[in-house]
């Protein structure tokens, strides 16, 4: 099968700091991979290089055979890679429902006339880009808080909807940093269910960064380990979980 992104050789350095090394992987389509290591391993620095938030050092990244290595948030996001951050980044003064729309706008009616003379085309998109909202918004179980600003939303919802504004661009890779951050044991149980069924009702490959273990051990099908910016293991929940060199650098030794 061929892979939806590659990663080979991958390093970040920062002045006199490599704060990434070496770092490789492959990722299928459909998959859901994480990431998981120590704070400081260069975990984010990973996501930032995939994502276009920084030109890595050196190494190359491909979407689909293409690179993208150094493209730029925004262009990489326009060829399908989209992400959360450790730090939930909405629109806290605007609405959910807001929220969804502006994630959308590269889709609506782009003419400055259609929207000045509110022609039949312009109405249409705008129509369709509020009901694909509130279908995002049905799916992660917060319809009922459409019209409230995004700012007052409970935390936990605060990620299904940061979640949400991923998803309604039609991703095929999306990227969630440390979403489990934050939630309680009923949500992190939820949160598991809801990445299922994103991967399995909307085919999207889900890289993640977490710490929760039960999470990752639960939802990934690979993983890969890292500390202080290499790789120390790859491998399956199962072959993680045993490896000594990750058990002792992050699981905890007995």
């Amino acid at each position: 099968m061929s892979h939806l992104l590659e990663v080979k050789d991958l390093s970040m350095r920062f002045g006199g700091l490599l704060a990434v090394d070496g770092v490789e992987m492959a990722i299928k389509p459909k998959e859901i991979f994480a990431i998981i290591g120590p704070n400081g391993a260069g975990k984010t620095t990973v996501f930032n290089c995939i994502s276009g938030f920084y030109k890595p050092t050196t190494g190359i990244v491909t979407l689909e055979g293409e690179s993208i290595a150094g493209l730029g948030s925004h262009s990489v996001a326009q060829r399908g890679v989209v992400r959360t951050f450790q730090n939930v980044r909405l629109f806290k003064s605007m609405t959910a429902v807001e929220n969804l729309l502006v994630a959308q706008h590269h889709r609506t009616s782009k003419s400055v006339l259609g929207g000045l003379f509110n022609t039949r085309s312009y109405r249409e998109s705008e129509r369709a880009a509020v009901d694909s909202a509130m279908r995002w918004m049905e799916f992660m179980g917060i319809a009922q808080f459409a019209n409230r600003e995004a700012g007052n939303l409970a935390y936990g919802h605060q990620r299904r909807l940061e979640i949400a504004r991923c998803m309604i661009t039609e991703p095929k890779l999306l990227m969630l940093d440390e979403p489990a951050a934050g939630l309680n044991p009923q949500e992190k149980v939820e949160l598991q269910h809801l990445i299922d069924r994103l991967r399995s009702e909307f085919g999207v490959t889900v890289l993640l960064i977490e710490h929760d273990m039960g999470l990752v051990m639960g939802v990934s099908e690979r993983i890969l380990c890292m500390e202080y910016g290499k790789p120390i293991a790859m491998g399956t929940p199962e072959e993680v979980r045993n490896n000594e060199r990750v058990i002792k650098a992050y699981l905890g030794e007995a």
